[in-house]
């Protein structure tokens, strides 16, 4: 198991940027417009997209990516089976360093999910 909070991480990061968001606003704000329009519903829904981001999180070895998009597919509704499905390829993908990564995305999106009131996700389908 591991020791990392995501909902730490998550925080810790939020409070991080927040120099670089007033040094550099308009990057910051252009970084945020980017993520907003790349995972809106599209041909993918944004559930889908952050599955995505989450096995290229892992691929990438990224804590953090892990921690936000975790808790963005908790709040999307994801799936246990679907987040495992996703990291079964980000490992396909990204070897035994990826593996190591996809545990701790369990870890993280078991964080999530139990912060997340069952009355606010979507019916399975």
């Amino acid at each position: 198991m591991t020791t990392t909070s995501y909902k730490n991480v998550t925080k810790q990061i939020t409070s991080n940027l927040a120099p670089l968001r007033a040094s550099v606003p308009q990057v910051m704000k252009s970084f945020t417009e980017m993520g907003k329009a790349a995972i809106a519903d599209g041909a993918l829904d944004a559930k889908t997209k952050e599955l995505i981001a989450l096995a290229i999180g892992i691929a990438t070895r990224c804590d953090g990516c892990i921690g936000f998009h975790t808790k963005a597919l908790a709040r999307l509704g994801a799936t246990k089976a679907e987040v495992h499905e996703t990291l079964g390829v980000a490992v396909y993908m990204g070897g035994g360093p990826s593996a190591m990564y996809a545990a701790n995305a369990v870890a993280a999106f078991d964080e999530f999910m139990a912060e997340t009131p069952l009355s606010s996700l979507p019916a399975e389908q």
